[in-house]
């Protein structure tokens, strides 16, 4: 029998699921930036270019798209140099550990940029509670070397070496043992088997893991504005932030085009990983075996050192640092037994006000979020797989696009989608509302792509002889379908918390107050001079994501392989 069959595939009830399913999917998910796109090139005034050429000719337009490529592109090789140092030697080597290590390399990614920013920043300069414990903090009124664009540059590589990390891995994963050994056997050295075999065959995922990375680093607004803005250096994102924020959205005509300008780069840039991609001819196909294992011998033991020496130089002493500024009493105070005090502590999460309505924001905005997309995205993922159609494939195609794109590209999008609704005189602008909806398009495809693997693999046997029986679609889907997806879409779930939870680039251009988001309330503590408490509530933040993480981490064997991203 067909998976097509009118029992299972040609119902009335898929039919009728069909537009239910899809066309608000659609409406979410692609009308911000189908919206977008119109006001950029001016469609409401008849189309027109002139916001295009005023905005284009600007100085500041060339000097932020230049500050944006200088540090995107650098931030790449330093991405590209960690993510794939890791992965060359956690996929292909017998080093011990590897487990924590990935836990730990991916714990960067999941802290809020602005949270890695303001870490740093308490590990040098001469402000530093660390250096001043140990005497070598440089004298007052030095300047914070962060505050630079190799600042920007360099916390930007950290920041997304894992995704650099997590697409090369896979692709070293398929090199099978068998191939090296052959060129072994034919007299070939460690560093031609290296070259010729191990790298080629490596470059496909590199290249895709650098181009995520350059683009992530573009749409970065976190680490860039905290490090960028006191230092008078300007990038896309902080520049179309301060116009909107400045003048408000009198300037969505000019910030539309900004925005369009970052998601054109941001594009160009993944062309441009396709297209030396398609040049150069890599792939394995039809080779396997098992996967290639390299002994290291007396060199196993330096290389974990390197590796742990690594993981404290970039995540245990910012965060150490971070913890003992939030420990002071006021910013530039020496820490000891004697001042050392919790007052940041309980200012920041059981008496100012914002604090509070922050965390209570952002849970509740990550849970709706996860809770949303699970309900529409394990139907979505079954009509995909069991109703394709022009429409689907076209939305399947389509539905990776708000992740794609940089932020605050989808926040610009999505005030101009949504500060007038259609046929009405409502706004959702300066609600919460407008965040979740960013939300939900812009993790949409966390959540759809692992549910999709596991409807992809589910034998349609068993729903068409439920079918056979007379069990309805509802039925089928609630009591097939579900708990078969279920460990997936749970899996998805976590990601869009982890993630959601401690978003800024996204909110940053859509709250209000009263619908502060933790990121945007530790960027403005910072930003006003709150330094120990920005440093408390970012420690808390840090806290529970670990915390999360840990969760995860101990529930995996409840979960199908490859939904976690640092599961082996």
């Amino acid at each position: 029998m067909s998976v097509a069959s009118p029992r299972l595939g040609g119902s009335r009830s898929a039919d009728r699921l069909v537009p239910l399913i899809l066309v608000p999917v659609a409406l979410i998910a692609l009308g911000p930036v189908l919206r977008l796109l119109l006001e950029g090139i001016g469609f409401g005034e008849g189309i027109t270019t002139e916001h295009l050429s005023t905005v284009l000719t600007r100085d500041s337009t060339a000097t932020a798209l230049t500050h944006s490529l200088i540090t995107a592109v650098g931030g790449t090789v330093i991405s590209v140099l960690i993510g794939a140092s890791f992965a060359f030697l956690v996929a292909l080597t017998d080093i011990r550990g590897k487990g924590a290590l990935v836990f730990c390399l991916m714990v960067p990614m999941m802290i809020p940029p602005q949270i890695t920013a303001l870490a740093w920043m308490q590990m040098a300069g001469p402000s530093s509670v660390l250096l001043k414990m140990v005497g070598l903090a440089p004298p007052l009124g030095s300047p914070q070397p962060f505050y630079s664009p190799g600042g920007i540059i360099l916390l930007l590589g950290i920041q997304h070496a894992s995704l650099v990390f997590l697409t090369l891995r896979a692709g070293l994963r398929m090199i099978p043992a068998d191939l090296v050994e052959a060129a072994r056997m034919s007299g070939a050295g460690t560093v031609r088997v290296w070259a010729q075999i191990v790298l080629p065959l490596s470059l496909p995922s590199l290249i895709a893991g650098a181009a995520m990375a350059f683009v992530t680093a573009l749409g970065n607004f976190g680490i860039p504005a905290m490090l960028g803005i006191p230092a008078g250096y300007s990038t896309l994102p902080t520049l179309i932030y301060q116009r909107l924020v400045g003048l408000g959205p009198s300037v969505l005509p000019e910030v539309a085009v900004l925005s369009l300008l970052i998601g054109a780069v941001a594009i160009a840039g993944v062309l441009l990983s396709r297209f030396v991609l398609s040049r150069g001819g890599y792939g394995l196909v039809g080779l396997s075996g098992t996967p290639l294992a390299l002994t290291l011998g007396r060199f196993r033991t330096p290389a974990e050192i390197a590796l742990w020496l690594f993981i404290a130089a970039i995540l245990v002493l910012p965060l150490l640092a971070l913890l003992v500024t939030s420990l002071i009493p006021a910013y530039g105070a020496r820490l000891s037994f004697d001042t050392a005090t919790l007052k940041a502590w309980r200012e920041v999460l059981f008496v100012q006000p914002v604090t509070t309505r922050a965390y209570a924001n952002s849970l509740m905005l990550a849970s709706l979020a996860a809770a949303l997309l699970m309900a529409v995205c394990l139907p979505l993922a079954w009509l995909m797989e069991r109703r394709p159609s022009r429409i689907s494939r076209a939305l399947d195609a389509l539905i990776d696009l708000p992740y794609a794109l940089p932020g605050v590209v989808l926040s610009i999008a999505c005030i101009l989608a949504f500060i007038n609704l259609p046929f009405t005189d409502l706004t959702l602008y300066g609600t919460i509302w407008i965040i979740l909806l960013a939300y939900l398009a812009r993790f949409f495809v966390v959540m759809l792509r692992p549910i999709q693997a596991s409807v992809s693999q589910m034998d349609p046997a068993m729903e068409e002889a439920a079918a056979s029986t007379g069990a309805r679609l509802g039925r089928r889907l609630r009591t097939i379908v579900l708990p078969l997806a279920a460990p997936s879409a749970a899996a998805g779930a976590i990601l869009v918390f982890l993630t959601a939870v401690n978003e800024l680039t996204v909110s940053a251009l859509l709250w209000s107050s009263g619908t502060e988001t933790l990121g945007v309330v530790i960027y403005n503590l910072e930003d006003s001079g709150e330094t120990v408490m920005a440093s408390a509530l970012a420690m808390s933040i840090v806290l529970l994501i670990v915390l999360l993480m840990g969760l995860v981490q101990a529930s995996a064997k409840h979960f199908p392989k490859g939904v976690i991203p640092w599961q082996s």
